[in-house]
């Protein structure tokens, strides 16, 4: 992971409202060795609300990721967007357990997001990654691919399981 260039520094930072942009690219997916995503342009926008030793960052990130069709197999640009709000309070140690509020020491004068906003952005994608059909409805899939997987349909009308025929004739 690339360390500082997704961090916040809170050294000195007063009570108030504060907006950091981050530009999540290939170099930020790259990064990631487990990443499904290895190409994308995504921008995170930051908004850090400090109250006394408590943090709120709101965390908005839109933006394009490269990803797999899950039928066809070929990469297309999916449009991810993502809210998440994200609760810092600071502690004696760390303490992540919850996802939503986490601990960080006191002597901590950073914090960095980048593993946050990888997880943000695969929790946003659509659990079915699929082509979007065209204007006329007709999917965008790769034609080819979809000849090959029909080869392989079995379009089998009678689909009981002769096993159960002897139970029926008792209705």
């Amino acid at each position: 992971m690339m360390s500082g260039l997704y961090s916040i520094p809170l050294a000195g930072l007063r009570e108030g409202r504060y907006t950091y942009d981050f530009n999540l690219g290939d170099d930020f997916f790259e990064a990631f060795e487990e990443s499904e995503i290895k190409k994308g342009a995504l921008r995170a926008e930051v908004t850090l609300d400090k109250r006394g030793t408590l943090l709120e960052l709101k965390i908005l990130i839109n933006g394009v990721a490269e990803v797999m069709c899950d039928r066809c197999l070929e990469f297309f640009p999916l449009t991810i967007s993502s809210f998440n709000r994200l609760i810092i309070k600071q502690g004696e140690e760390w303490d992540d357990s919850d996802p939503e509020m986490i601990t960080m020491p006191t002597d901590e004068y950073h914090i960095d997001l980048g593993q946050y906003f990888y997880e943000y952005i695969h929790l946003a994608l659509p659990i079915q990654r699929i082509h979007p059909a065209d204007e006329n409805g007709r999917s965008t899939c790769d034609p080819e691919m979809l000849k090959k997987i029909q080869e392989h349909v079995i379009d089998d009308k009678k689909s009981t399981d002769p096993r159960w025929d002897g139970l029926k004739k008792l209705k």
